[in-house]
């Protein structure tokens, strides 16, 4: 399996909590975000993974060098902000497999990826998205599917739910799929979200651990949970 990594996050809501580094860098019990990352997609056997980069790639890349793995490390840099659909495109570009796992930097989720691409190629789809169950929430957009058929239906913006899916920050796309779009485009809203009702986007459920590290509250949970080792 091989995967493309987003981590070219700068980490602007973190600066008061993390010193000036990229978001996948920011140390969470005593070791960089992306090293759990790396970590849990080499135990799923993965065999080639593309890093994403763009601020500070330097750093990344330095770190790299040090990090002992059995997978295959490939980098692709943004000589200026892409956008995130722009920086999938980018990196699929130096993709083999004929379906990608796309992951978020900044997001963690317990995913049985073999379970994933077996959903994927069942419904025929042309990209599936894992999906978290979470209750009380605000802070994300929801997912609506059909549960018979795993198709998603709808994309909602993000508004106070007492309960639903959240996209949980892993896709699963075809190589070639995002071969006809611009250099610097959304993947969420201009390909998920234009392309609910034309294409195939399968849902697949997730009911494993979740956090995104992305604001102050929940890096600091993200500490807690990593050192307990949740």
């Amino acid at each position: 399996m091989e995967a493309v990594i987003l981590a070219g996050g700068m980490g602007t809501r973190l600066r008061s909590v993390v010193s000036d580094v990229p978001k996948c860098m920011a140390p969470v019990a005593g070791k960089p975000f992306l090293h759990y990352l790396l970590n849990t997609l080499e135990k799923a056997g993965f065999t080639h993974i593309i890093l994403s980069l763009g601020y500070k790639h330097e750093m990344i890349e330095e770190w790299i060098q040090t990090v002992s793995t059995s997978m295959r490390i490939s980098f692709v840099i943004e000589d200026h902000p892409l956008c995130t659909g722009g920086a999938v495109k980018l990196a699929l570009s130096k993709a083999e497999e004929p379906e990608i796992f796309i992951l978020n930097g900044d997001t963690f989720l317990e995913v049985r990826y073999a379970d994933m691409l077996k959903l994927h190629k069942d419904t025929k789809a042309h990209a599936t998205l894992a999906l978290k169950e979470m209750h009380d929430f605000e802070r994300y957009g929801s997912v609506e599917i059909n549960p018979e058929t795993h198709r998603i239906l709808q994309f909602h913006e993000k508004q106070f739910c007492k309960s639903g899916l959240i996209n949980g920050g892993i896709y699963l796309i075809n190589r070639d799929e995002l071969a006809g779009y611009p250099e610097k485009f959304s993947l969420e809203k201009e390909y998920f979200e234009k392309n609910v009702t034309t294409r195939i986007l399968s849902g697949y459920l997730c009911d494993g651990y979740f956090i995104d590290i992305g604001i102050p509250e929940d890096y600091a949970q993200a500490q807690i949970d990593f050192k307990n080792g949740k």
